[in-house]
This record gives C-alpha cells, structure tokens and sequence, in this order.
C-alpha cells in the first residue's frame, strides 16, 4: 500500500527592527506542538525582503494520512 501525506506551511512572524530575531524558546514550543500533533517538520527557510530583512521563517510540515 502507498503511503500519503498532507502538508502544512506556517508562517512565524520575526521580531526586531530589521526582523530577523526570534524567542528560540516559543519558536521550540511552536514545533514542538506541531510534532505532538503528528507533524514533521521538512523544512524552514527565512522569506527575505528588501537588503535581505527577514519578516517570517516558513515552516513546512508533513504527515502521513492514515489509511483507514
């Protein structure tokens, strides 16, 4: 049987001036909620605006559908 999987894409908002600073301990508690809920976290890429500031890290989860 083929597995499948759905996809979550989250946004979390950077604070600071120029952006770019985030609370690593509620960052944590973020995945670690997602990762409770059964998803995996596939990749985080920082979405850079004018002279690289970066406003939000998107997050992109997976998991798998279970057959039923």
């Amino acid at each position: 049987m083929r597995k499948s999987f759905e996809h979550k894409t989250v946004p979390i908002k950077t604070e600071g001036f120029f952006g770019g600073k985030i609370d690593s301990s509620d960052f944590n508690e973020r995945l670690d909620s997602y990762g409770k809920d059964g998803w995996e976290l596939i990749s985080a890429t920082a979405s850079n605006e004018s002279q690289g500031r970066t406003v939000f890290i998107i997050c992109i989860f997976k998991r798998e559908i279970l057959q039923q």
